[in-house]
């Protein structure tokens, strides 16, 4: 009786491996008959867009804010607080320092007057006269100048002509309330009646000192 039983041992293990590599080789022909996936292209990464060129900003007068560095400056006569009429017509063939300020007797406006009066001498000596103009009256010009012993012309746009034609004449704002108003500003005007220098926004302190420094360079 164990004889045969190991004949069948025999017999039952070649059927399982031979079922097994049908098995294997049926697998192997279901993956060759599976077709490949397609490989999608990569897709290229989009050149970065160009930046258009920066254009020059437009010059101060271009832009609607006055005349700038080396253009003829605008030409005015006003009544100072001595009552006399003065024009820039006078000043012809010498320097003027044209410096516009918000208001008399301002803490800003005393300050920025007082370092002109200081430096006059030097002024002077450099060949340049100095002239002052806000929108206060001839008559709140002379008290100011009185006060402070101010040795140049203060000059009265009352009707904002001169201050429009240099553009300081700005929108402001102060502790969130906006209004109209004179910006501080100053030009040196060269013998040739054309702007030399410009500042505007100007900050009082030491201020004197740059205007000094471009009529001597």
């Amino acid at each position: 009786m164990k004889a045969p039983r190991r004949a069948l041992t025999r017999t039952t293990t070649s059927k399982a491996i031979a079922s097994r590599a049908k098995s294997d080789a049926a697998k192997r022909d279901a993956i060759k008959r599976v077709p490949a996936k397609s490989k999608t292209s990569a897709a290229k990464p989009k050149a970065p867009a160009r930046k258009a060129a920066a254009r020059p900003g437009p010059s101060a007068s271009a832009a609607g804010g006055g005349p700038g560095e080396g253009d003829r400056a605008p030409g005015f006569s006003l009544a100072s607080g001595d009552g006399r009429t003065i024009s820039l017509a006078e000043y012809a063939g010498r320097p003027v320092v044209l410096y516009f300020y918000p208001k008399d007797m301002t803490s800003g406006c005393t300050a920025e007057a007082c370092a002109f009066r200081d430096g006059y001498a030097k002024f002077r000596k450099a060949g340049a006269e100095i002239l002052g103009v806000s929108r206060d009256s001839e008559a709140s010009h002379a008290k100011f100048s009185g006060k402070y012993g101010l040795p140049f012309p203060l000059l009265a746009d009352v009707e904002g002509k001169v201050s429009d034609a240099y553009g300081v004449w700005k929108e402001k704002s102060l502790y969130g309330r906006k209004f109209m108003g004179i910006e501080r500003s100053t030009f040196v005007i060269g013998a040739d009646g054309r702007i030399k220098r410009a500042w505007r926004k100007v900050k009082v302190a030491g201020h004197d000192q740059d205007v000094l420094e471009a009529l001597q360079s």
